[in-house]
């Protein structure tokens, strides 16, 4: 399994930016799938967004569409999560996850999940 590693998250006003990091350790990160959830107080668990192996294909949550963008550099064994126009309703523990295959929007298909990073948007 990989080891993974989130941060960036912070407090933030509603409408503003935030970019989260998921550091990934080992050698193989290029064979992982990686996806982003999240988990509000009282909540379950919801897919964010995910993002292929090359990169090449992304999936996003339609809440988050068109605000979230999901990206990665294998060469920094890194992925992000650049968000926008955040919404309270956004207020959440974020967590990155990965899995080996494709793409997906499930979270029990992912094997490795970091410890999670807080986001506060604040109306």
């Amino acid at each position: 399994q990989v080891q993974l590693v989130e941060s960036g998250g912070g407090l933030v006003q509603a409408g503003g930016s935030l970019r989260l990091s998921c550091a990934a350790s080992g050698r193989t990160f290029s064979t992982y799938a990686m996806g982003w959830f999240r988990q509000a107080p009282g909540k379950e668990r919801e897919f964010v967004a995910a993002i292929s192996r090359s990169g090449a294909g992304t999936i996003y949550a339609e809440s988050v569409k068109g605000r979230f963008t999901v990206s990665r550099d294998n060469a920094k064994n890194t992925v992000r999560l650049q968000m926008s126009s955040l919404k309270p309703e956004d207020t959440a523990v974020y967590f990155c996850a990965a899995r080996v295959g494709v793409v997906a929007d499930s979270d029990y298909k992912y094997d490795s999940w970091g410890q999670g990073t807080q986001v506060t948007v604040s109306s």
